[in-house]
């Protein structure tokens, strides 16, 4: 890396003490540092002086934001890698992020450490600037894909890994637990790609005997079998020039592993009793809820299929582990479910305790389904403890108390304001401004907030 001090970086963040401890920590890594405190101001800082590397807030103002910084730049000083950091983060916004050009896409709270090491990967990129170039990504939302929610940093790096690798042909493995969206990961690559008109085609590998999973996956020829009364093109040729998603591959038979491997190698099939190879142009996705590596030591899976496989990983993590993004896909399902059923529904203090409280073995697809179950059985539009399934109320609670136990030990809804005006605040540092933008309210609101609840003004 070249000399630090000869190494120009804008910092650009609508809150001094945040713009303040960004530039202590990289002026003591001997970079030179600029700051701004709004998107206006730093293109005009801009115009007249150039960074190797812009790190500016998502939420700026009430007009320009750092998408706008980043676009900028990318105008004026097209070799400058933009780093974004938000407190909310999104799949649209990731992805929207990486087409335009950006760096890097840090959640708040950040780890100084962390910003320190992705600017020193940004000024390494800087040399390799032209295949930088051919990542960034033509992705637009489709309006018909189904939705990653989650706004956690685990989630957030996944959505990174989707929008680089949209257009890419490389085969993509996707582990997890059932439940956690593999199929929802799948067609977000598929539908964020060039291939995105081309068909999407999913195959279960464990719902199907050896003998059926061959026939639709290849295809076969008339008289092959007792029943094959004509020619069948098989799914890897009906889906030519889209996606292949295969799904629980771990349970395919080494015999069928074997006839994958070469799909994929040669991009060519021959279908059941037929002799002919039949050209394909198929990219593969595959999922798996089992540890592949695992088999492979079993020998139970192909090596040289798992690495095949496996040239881009994404592990999606269990909802468990990622439970502060339950209120959000609590809200994500029932907007669905109220659109679907015509009726408007919420969840109460005391559901959203339980839920929030339930370990999910089943993850989202478990979440979903139980929300799906309380719907159905409400009347009043607002989910109550006794409207979710037994078990999972049983589970959240513990056999030992009654679900009546559970509203002794919630905070209140005006409490539970309170935490979240006082949670805003400290994640601001106290910024009015931005707390206000977050909470959705205007400034005087929000000081009358502050004094209901005898909160520092």
């Amino acid at each position: 890396m070249e000399d630090p001090s000869t190494i120009n970086i804008l910092v650009v963040d609508d809150d001094a003490s945040t713009r303040d401890l960004l530039s202590e920590v990289l002026t003591e890594e001997g970079f030179r540092v600029v700051t701004s405190g709004s998107a206006e101001e730093a293109l005009e800082i801009g115009r007249h002086e150039s960074f190797a590397v812009i790190i500016s807030d998502m939420r700026l103002g009430p007009n320009l934001n750092g998408l706008d910084v980043l676009r900028a730049y990318k105008a004026i000083q097209s070799e400058s890698e933009v780093i974004l950091i938000t407190a909310f983060g999104s799949m649209e916004t990731a992805i929207e992020a990486v087409k335009a050009g950006a760096f890097d896409y840090l959640s708040k709270p950040f780890k100084l450490e962390e910003v320190v090491l992705v600017v020193g990967r940004a000024l390494e990129n800087r040399s390799l600037i032209a295949e930088n170039r051919n990542l960034k990504r033509q992705l637009g939302a489709q309006g018909h894909m189904e939705t990653l929610v989650g706004r956690t940093p685990a989630m957030l790096e996944i959505y990174k890994k989707i929008a680089m690798i949209a257009d890419l042909r490389s085969t993509v493995l996707i582990t997890g637990e059932s439940g956690t969206g593999k199929e929802l990961v799948a067609k977000a690559i598929h539908y964020n790609s060039r291939r995105s008109k081309e068909p999407f085609v999913a195959v279960n590998c464990g719902a199907l005997t050896e003998s059926l999973l061959e026939s639709e996956l290849f295809g076969h020829v008339r008289g092959s079998f007792t029943g094959a009364f004509e020619n069948k093109r098989g799914i890897l040729e009906e889906a030519s020039g889209g996606v292949v998603f295969l799904d629980e591959v771990s349970e395919m038979s080494q015999g069928l592993q074997v006839k994958l491997l070469r799909a994929i190698e040669a991009q060519e099939v021959r279908r059941v009793g037929g002799s002919q190879a039949i050209h394909i142009d198929v990219r593969f996705i595959a999922a798996t809820n089992r540890p592949l590596d695992d088999l492979v030591r079993q020998k139970t899976f192909r090596e040289d299929l798992y690495y095949r496989l496996k040239v881009v990983e994404i592990d999606l993590p269990p909802l468990r582990d990622r439970s502060e993004d339950i209120p959000l896909l609590i809200e994500h399902f029932l907007k669905r479910l109220s659109d679907e059923r015509g009726q408007a529904h919420a969840v109460s203090p005391e559901a959203l305790g339980a839920l929030v409280s339930y370990g999910w073995p089943g993850n989202v697809r478990e979440l979903e389904n139980a929300l799906e179950s309380a719907v159905a059985v409400n009347r009043t539009g607002v989910l109550t403890p006794e409207d979710l399934p037994p078990k999972l109320l049983r589970d959240a609670l513990g056999d030992s108390q009654r679900a009546d136990d559970l509203y002794a030990d919630l905070p209140s809804l005006e409490e539970l304001k309170k935490r979240y005006v006082t949670y805003v605040l400290r994640l601001s540092d106290a910024n009015k401004a931005k707390a206000s933008d977050i909470l959705g309210v205007s400034r005087r609101t929000l000081y009358n907030i502050l004094e209901k609840y005898k909160l520092p003004c």
